[in-house]
């Protein structure tokens, strides 16, 4: 059996994005890759991406928003930046002996404050984080033949 490929799906709150990445590895490339995620800080499970992700049939809802610090001591194969200042900030020790790469989402939870700012009711908010979600799982289900060699 291949060894799987290690993968840190990297956000600036491991609050949404990332946790729909790891939600998506873990439910469709499970054979291949061991995923995890984490955020440069914490900002707590979004209660909309484990709604949406539900709606898609992948539950993150037992997963925990946290830090680098909690998976520091894991070799990564791979760092997957999903938003641009984790991409700035990504730790240096992260990116040691895994290629990072960075593949920027938009993000639900400020698209959905702008909608909500403009009157839009909750099912037009929660279409953010719908399209999120499905384009990173259009991501995931091409991993791994999408990362660097």
């Amino acid at each position: 059996m291949a060894k799987k490929i290690k993968i840190l799906f990297l956000c600036t709150g491991n609050s949404c994005r990332s946790q729909m990445a790891e939600g998506w590895a873990r439910k469709l490339k499970s054979a291949e890759i061991e995923a995890y995620s984490a955020g440069i800080e914490t900002h707590g499970l979004n209660p909309h991406a484990v709604k949406v992700m539900a709606e898609a049939g992948v539950d993150i809802s037992a997963h925990e928003s946290k830090t680098t610090d909690a998976v520091k001591d894991i070799p990564f194969d791979y760092v997957v930046t999903v938003c641009g200042h984790a991409n700035e900030t990504c730790p240096m020790w992260l990116s040691g002996s895994a290629k990072v790469l960075h593949v920027g989402f938009d993000d639900p939870p400020a698209l959905a404050r702008e909608l909500a700012e403009s009157g839009a009711d909750e099912h037009a908010q929660l279409d953010c984080y719908r399209r999120v979600r499905d384009e990173i799982k259009t991501f995931v289900e091409k991993l791994p033949g999408n990362l660097p060699g």
